[in-house]
């Protein structure tokens, strides 16, 4: 289709950001906008100056006869204090408050304004890192896998505490609970990862990182490589930690149930951006 300058920038704008981080040949473009290379290559000068001022991200381009752009989703450290600052505010709100002294998280892992924020966050945190897919386990930790998955462009992987039939065949492991110290058993299906996949694991709380941990030894039957961990809360009353390397938005620094007062901080995501 031919299309002036103006089509062609907005077509090849919203192109983009509907595929981030997959690699598209010049040519497609050129094919596309029955436009010369120059043209192309002009117009995505263009649209990476607006994506990088407006903090959106950047366009990368990769010479050579396999090369071609790639949308990078970006989000600017004043975004991400904004981002952070809300959800510190929210979390800290008595109402939030659940027997046992656990925080209502719903309300928030469902709003796909904020989850959206929060998966742009972490994918431009996990950008520069090789990443094939994202896995959780199910199944408040599903809303911020598909997330970030969507910014990163990567198919989710969802581990299971029970079998299902119309999975196939499973991978099953025996771990040991951080927080209660239970023997629990988490399943994936065999179909679910390739061998030797590249994963970032992530999951809505992390107390002592049994679950997590016990994620990357499920990941060790498929020899998969863990290219990072994401936690949107980690709770800093744990005893003893059984993951050290991660990437938290909110630290729960406190919980009075008889006051009903919750304390939050910011967590160390600080350090990826």
């Amino acid at each position: 289709m031919k299309l002036r300058r103006s089509g062609r920038l907005v077509d090849m704008t919203h192109y983009l950001l509907e595929r981030p981080h997959q690699l598209i040949p010049l040519t497609f473009f050129a094919e596309r906008y029955e436009s010369a290379k120059s043209s192309i290559s002009e117009d995505l000068t263009i649209i990476k100056q607006t994506f990088e001022q407006q903090g959106i991200g950047t366009v990368r381009t990769l010479p050579g006869a396999a090369g071609g752009v790639q949308y990078i989703p970006k989000m600017a450290a004043e975004e991400a204090e904004e981002v952070v600052a809300y959800l510190c505010e929210q979390l800290s709100r008595p109402d939030r408050l659940l027997p046992g002294g656990y925080l209502y998280m719903t309300d928030i892992l469902g709003d796909p304004r904020i989850m959206n924020k929060i998966g742009r966050l972490y994918a431009s945190m996990f950008a520069d890192r090789p990443v094939d897919v994202v896995m959780t386990i199910a199944t408040n930790g599903i809303p911020l896998a598909y997330a970030i998955a969507n910014f990163l462009y990567v198919p989710v992987v969802i581990v299971r505490h029970d079998n299902k039939v119309t999975e196939g065949p499973m991978v099953s492991i025996n771990y040991v609970s951080g927080s209660s110290r239970r023997i629990q058993t988490m399943v994936l299906s065999k179909r679910s990862l390739a061998e030797g996949a590249n994963v970032l694991i992530v999951d809505d709380f992390m107390k002592a990182g049994g679950t997590i941990n016990g994620m990357i030894s499920l990941l060790q039957e498929f020899n998969g490589n863990v290219s990072g961990i994401g936690v949107l809360v980690e709770s800093e009353e744990a005893k003893e930690r059984l993951v050290d390397e991660y990437i938290s938005l909110v630290k729960l620094s406190g919980v009075d149930v008889k006051e009903k007062r919750i304390a939050v901080k910011k967590g160390n995501y600080k350090a990826f951006l």
